[in-house]
């Protein structure tokens, strides 16, 4: 009999008639590994290559379903709930599972796509009536029947042109104009699960019984392949895990994320609004929260001076040909306002603050004594964000960024790239997060004609990068194909307090602009070299770091960046004199107070401290007022008992100062 050899992770081989399955090797191996496997990885040939486009490409191989045949010698892994790859091909299952239950349900309805997506996954579909609440309860209950009948999903191949003739027979014009556009090979690959057939490449688990711990969660409209004036489609998102205690969690962190949402307490608090009658995405800062931008900004340009940087402003508007120099009208230009005409030249509003950064530099001829320049700027920026993505803070279309760029020689990098992050973790720990990912993105060397620069200077951009962060003792992960055109970057996700991750500070290489503005300096030779730019963000904006900390805290901010740090409590008019002169010495010492005087039950009056998360009450009654105390309440930990005004003082400014979290 014709066999091929398999070979196991552990490195142990084994023979197998040609055209051996997974499922069959896993149960070979043992039984609760034959239960419990869901999806395989492949290698085949002597060299280990990966086999062919039609499966889930890994890094060390294919994915393919448990009965797809073995035809040649291959380095096989079977893949469980213990495996992170197989978690995708889990939730795209779940996304069939969902389109096989629609379409019992509705048997018109049109397919669209069905993805996995971070937390679960959704599909697209086109119906006449929008589906409602008690249309999801009914498709999610369906689907569970579907489950329990443990349906195979099966792999199905046919000729292009029987799949077209399918397609238009069961009136399916989306996956007509996909399989015209994406199946370039004679045979087009099907997924079948009970009624509900799908072009797609695959793979699935081997069954819908598989699939459990599963919710719908909404319904809202997209353009078919994301493009405003194609049809307008149906998305159903569902939240899929392994177990029920995971999905549980996933939707205890939805709710905990949803009374965190900084849409919700940025007006509940006074901290900011959107005012549709402005436009949308733009940001109009209360006092309160402009309070907090000053506390932040103050800290920052404080560090800023002390790492070495130089301050500087650039206008909000310049000539458009200083952007068609950058190359962002080329490459950017959809994401730009309209320039605006000014005595017959073309104005535009800034998207980037580095050309700024770029002519301060080069007003004038530097020496390589100067070196490094690091300029740093709060610059505002402008840019057109289509309505649809707009979210908030976290995506606006006027922001301001925390922007700095560095001029340095070749033997500077280093150093320079060291100061940033240390600048980064400095910045992390003082707004209060100790958890972060590290990210280096790289280029694709297999398309050098996609970045700027030669592939000399993206090797040595990247070993600079690389080095520094091994030397500094950074976990990081590197990511080919990830960089900017211009450049290989470091982007680092700091961790909130319910797990999250958020993208905000990058630092950056630029091989681009500095020769496509012809910067120079002088040379310890003599010479005119060309420096090199680095591009650096800590917050990436303050709108989206604000956004980000609003969540981190639910609102409660530290009492060193809280708007209002102390609220003065009296009990009744009778010590309304006294609460006047605890709320004179408090500011008098800068504390930011405010005083509740009311005609108002105390209790109302320290609900109303809770709600604004006003980190401290100071209650003071006739006691208080006879012994120049106050009665201290936090709004965590509760009353606190009585406390000298003095000490009380002293004790705030303690905390302030050291800024605790």
């Amino acid at each position: 009999m014709d066999t091929i050899q398999i070979t196991l992770p552990d490195g142990s081989t084994r023979q197998a008639p040609r055209g051996t399955t997974p499922a069959e090797i896993a149960r070979q191996i043992s039984p609760r590994l034959a239960k419990e496997a869901l999806v395989a990885r492949v290698r085949v040939g002597a060299g280990g290559g990966v086999a062919g486009p039609t499966g889930m490409v890994s890094d060390s191989g294919e994915l393919v379903e448990l009965s797809r045949p073995l035809e040649q010698d291959t380095r096989l892994e079977i893949l469980t709930d213990k495996n992170p790859e197989s978690l995708e091909v889990y939730r795209h299952s779940a996304a069939h599972l969902l389109a096989a239950a629609v379409l019992e349900l509705f048997p018109g309805v049109q397919f669209g796509i069905g993805p996995p997506i971070d937390y679960g996954f959704f599909y697209e579909f086109k119906r006449e009536q929008p589906f409602t609440p008690a249309d999801l309860e009914s498709i999610e209950k369906k689907m569970r029947e579907l489950a329990e009948k443990n349906i195979p999903n099966e792999r199905k191949l046919l000729p292009k042109p029987e799949a077209l003739k399918l397609y238009e027979q069961l009136g399916q014009p989306f996956k007509c104009e996909l399989i015209e556009e994406k199946a370039n090979e004679p045979m087009v690959s099907f997924y079948t699960t009970g009624k509900f057939i799908d072009f797609c490449r695959g793979p699935h688990i081997p069954s819908t019984g598989r699939i459990r711990a599963f919710k719908l969660m909404s319904v809202a409209g997209a353009y078919w392949k994301g493009a405003e004036g194609n049809a307008q489609l149906q998305r159903i998102y569902g939240a899929c895990f392994y177990t029920q205690q995971d999905l549980d969690a996933y939707l205890h962190r939805l709710e905990e994320a949803k009374r965190r949402d900084h849409r919700r307490l940025g007006p509940e608090l006074d901290l900011f609004s959107i005012q549709e009658e402005a436009g949308p995405g733009m940001i109009f800062w209360h006092p309160k929260g402009g309070l907090v931008r000053k506390l932040m900004e103050d800290w920052l340009r404080d560090e800023l001076l002390k790492r070495g940087y130089d301050l500087v402003f650039t206008p909000h508007i310049m000539r458009l040909h200083l952007w068609e120099t950058s190359g962002h009208t080329n490459f950017y230009k959809e994401n730009m306002f309209g320039p605006v005409e000014v005595e017959k030249d073309k104005y535009q509003l800034k998207p980037m603050n580095c050309p700024g950064h770029i002519l301060i530099y080069k007003s004038r001829l530097r020496s390589y004594r100067e070196l490094p320049v690091r300029l740093a700027e709060l610059g505002t920026v402008y840019r057109y964000e289509r309505s649809g993505v707009l979210h908030g803070l976290l995506r606006v279309r006027g922001f301001t960024q925390d922007d700095a760029h560095i001029f340095c020689m070749p033997d500077q990098i280093e150093a320079e790239i060291e100061a940033c992050i240390d600048f980064a973790w400095a910045t992390l720990k003082t707004f209060g997060f100790d958890k972060y990912e590290v990210d280096l993105s790289d280029w694709d060397e297999r398309v050098p004609d996609n970045y700027a620069g030669q592939p000399e200077d993206w090797r040595r951009a990247t070993a600079a990068l690389k080095n520094t962060l091994t030397r500094m003792g950074v976990p990081f992960r590197h990511m080919p194909g990830e960089a900017a055109f211009y450049g290989p970057k470091i982007d680092v996700k700091l961790i909130d307090a319910i797990g999250r991750p958020w993208q905000l500070t990058t630092v950056q290489f630029d091989f681009n602009l500095p020769g496509r503005f012809g910067l120079e300096y002088v040379g310890e030779d003599g010479a005119r070299h060309q420096p090199l730019m680095v591009h650096r963000a800590l917050w990436g904006s303050i709108e989206r770091f604000f956004g980000v900390l609003i969540e981190h805290y639910a609102g409660a901010f530290p009492l060193w960046l809280a708007p209002v740090q102390v609220s003065v409590l009296p009990v009744s008019d009778k010590v309304a004199d006294y609460a006047k002169q605890v709320t004179a010495k408090l500011k008098e010492a800068g504390i930011r107070v405010h005083l509740d005087d009311r005609n108002e039950k105390l209790q109302a009056k320290i609900r109303d401290a809770q709600m604004q998360k006003i980190p401290y009450m100071a209650v003071v009654g006739g006691k208080e007022a006879e012994a120049a105390s106050v009665s201290v309440r936090h709004r965590s930990r509760g009353d606190s008992g009585p406390r000298p005004l003095e000490t009380f003082v002293q004790d705030l400014l303690a905390e302030a100062a050291a800024k605790q979290v």
